[in-house]
């Protein structure tokens, strides 16, 4: 019998919660990568996309403060990429463990991943994207003194953070490849914090100044290596309509087209759940296949009983 195709997506803030050393966010995946194994128990092929918003920040911060004129800080589209490999080889090792104590033999490998977007999109013009770590409103004060041509606004209440464009991914530059290793049987890290993104220009592929929304290049990933299941892991169990109010309501089931009513009516804030559900309401439109948005605690539940926000067309409620 064919094995289902999943694709998950892992936020960057879930890797770096409170301790930003290595050791820190290798202890993270490495509980992690405990969880996402259950996909592999059963019977899954496995693609693994990752955020990298507060390293790609905290990154370019380092570099920065101990930067020279010989010794120059790297471009952003430079810092995705390496802070995709520094996450690939961490969560490809708590795999390899979680893989051995589950007595599993089978294959991880990290892809550095390039996505493409357009020179045009929008998002160049109203940069959204949050890196970085966050900042009460004094400590914006401070830095904006020190990098003037930085952009900050305050993300879901949580403070204020550094924003960069975010232009929507169009290609997966080494999508056949990772498609060939899933097809192998290999576990794929792939587009991690949301692809290094790239602008094609005649033949030639240039890095863009962004970073682009993992969960929208995960759902992309998704669409072109023809998976069967988006996953999109966050926070909480489920999504919820009128959320911290007395009458928040859990959503379970729901179509694209009755998501996209909810999104009209402002139900999902921009800075959290909003890109997840547009994600997941774009991959299921574009495929007919289902999108889940639950929580990595929720994973085995959601494998078993199917707890857990599910998208797929369905006739509309709303």
């Amino acid at each position: 019998m064919k094995k289902k195709r999943v694709v998950v997506a892992l936020g960057g803030n879930a890797i770096l919660a409170h301790d930003a050393t290595a050791r820190g966010q290798q202890k993270v995946l490495q509980d992690t990568a405990c969880q996402l194994v259950e996909f592999i128990k059963n019977g899954y092929e496995l693609i693994i996309a990752h955020g990298n918003g507060p390293q790609v920040g905290n990154l370019m911060l380092q570099q920065m403060a101990g930067s020279t004129t010989t010794n120059p800080p790297m471009p952003l589209d430079t810092a995705v990429a390496m802070t995709q490999g520094s996450i690939g080889y961490w969560l490809t090792n708590a795999l390899r463990t979680a893989l051995a104590e589950a007595e599993i033999t089978q294959e991880v490998a990290t892809v550095v991943t390039q996505v493409e977007v357009d020179a045009t999109d929008a998002a160049y013009a109203n940069p959204s994207k949050p890196i970085g770590p966050f900042y009460t409103a004094n400590e914006v004060v401070e830095v904006q003194r020190r990098q003037p041509d930085w952009t900050f606004k305050e993300d879901a209440g949580r403070g204020y953070r550094r924003v960069v464009p975010s232009p929507r991914p169009i290609n997966v530059l080494e999508s056949n490849v990772i498609c060939d290793l899933v097809n192998q049987g290999v576990i794929t890290i792939a587009v991690g914090g949301g692809g290094i993104p790239v602008i094609k220009t005649g033949n030639e592929y240039t890095g863009s100044e962004a970073v682009i929304d993992k969960d929208f290049a995960a759902a992309k990933l998704a669409e072109l290596v023809g998976a069967d299941l988006l996953v999109i892991l966050t926070t909480v169990d489920n999504v919820y309509i009128n959320f911290g109010q007395d009458n928040q309501e859990k959503l379970t089931a729901i179509s694209p087209a009755d998501l996209r009513v909810l999104i009209n009516r402002n139900q999902f804030a921009a800075g959290s759940m909003l890109p997840k559900i547009e994600a997941s309401v774009e991959f299921v439109e574009q495929t007919d296949s289902q999108a889940v948005i639950t929580s990595l605690a929720n994973v085995t539940n959601f494998i078993d009983e199917g707890t857990g926000t599910l998208i797929k067309n369905a006739p509309v409620m709303i």
